[in-house]
């Protein structure tokens, strides 16, 4: 299968990396893949549970991600065992890319929470991004990041992500 071609049905392995290296591998199932926009279901891929004192992932919590080729994002749809919405938690990243079963998405530290009723929308790990350097390193990477993150600010604040999740 070629990098843009679109599929449905199946499994991949997301590849998270950060610096560098492997940050988590977990499988999920592939729901879609129009060639631009990759969707995909998982359920909570860490140890025990995580929390983030404006929320908490456990096992039980199923996670439908979806991933772009041409955005600087990934947007994590998060529902607990029952299937209630906890809300979204959104990774700021370069482009996904994705080569046979195997979907990498580099995170870029920046992230973004919004609970499920909207009233919540939280800017994340600014200082891990300040200390990663990628502004230096990187400067055009940096500024498609933050620009990313205030993307996703702002659909969250307008009403939520809706029309670019459906």
């Amino acid at each position: 299968m070629s990098v843009n071609s679109p599929d449905s049905a199946g499994q991949l392995d997301i590849v998270l990396v950060k610096a560098g290296r492997t940050k988590i591998r977990y499988p999920a199932e592939l729901l879609s893949d129009d060639g631009v926009r990759l969707a995909v279901r998982a359920p909570w891929a860490g140890d025990g549970v995580r929390d983030f004192g404006f929320v908490r992932f456990e096992p039980g919590d199923v996670f439908t991600e979806y991933y772009w080729r041409d955005r600087w994002f990934a947007v994590k749809e998060v529902r607990d065992g029952t299937g209630e919405l906890k809300g979204w938690y959104c990774d700021i990243t370069r482009p996904a890319t994705r080569s046979g079963a195997e979907l990498v998405v580099e995170d870029l530290d920046l992230d973004l929470w919004v609970s499920a009723d909207g009233t919540d929308v939280l800017r994340l790990d600014e200082d891990e991004f300040e200390e990663s350097g990628l502004a230096a390193s990187d400067p055009t990477a940096a500024a498609a990041a933050v620009g990313a993150l205030d993307e996703l600010e702002g659909l969250a604040r307008a009403g939520g992500f809706d029309a670019l999740l459906r």
